[in-house]
């Protein structure tokens, strides 16, 4: 008991284990959750892929939110992770759950 005490060492009383290794491990497991809730996440939105020559600008309307998401050319952005209306330069109007796959061409939204 004396041996312990006299190096200076934290005892735990648990298995050996060093004071503080819980938490430590307890912070790698919690960005480990948060890291595969992310990726989830961001796996359900919608994909939109510009076709056009140019930007388009996308009106999108979620819950009592809107914003509006410009889409260059060429480019693909993700949107409506849980679900929106969208509004395409064409003034086409479309609900979305999330999930879905589309493209602007001509100015219209198709749903893939």
């Amino acid at each position: 008991m004396a041996g312990s005490f006299a190096t200076g060492e934290r005892v735990t009383g648990r298995r050996g284990r060093r004071a503080g290794s819980a938490p430590k491990a307890m912070k790698t497991v919690v960005a480990a959750l948060l890291c595969g809730v992310l990726v989830a996440g961001s796996a359900n939105a919608a994909m939109v892929t510009n076709k056009d020559g140019e930007s388009a600008i996308l009106v999108i309307v979620e819950g009592e939110s809107r914003m509006e998401v410009v889409v260059n050319s060429g480019a693909t952005e993700m949107i409506c992770p849980s679900g929106c209306f969208v509004t395409a330069p064409s003034g086409d109007h479309i609900g979305l759950q999330g999930d879905e796959t589309i493209e602007i061409v001509n100015g219209s939204v198709v749903v893939k």
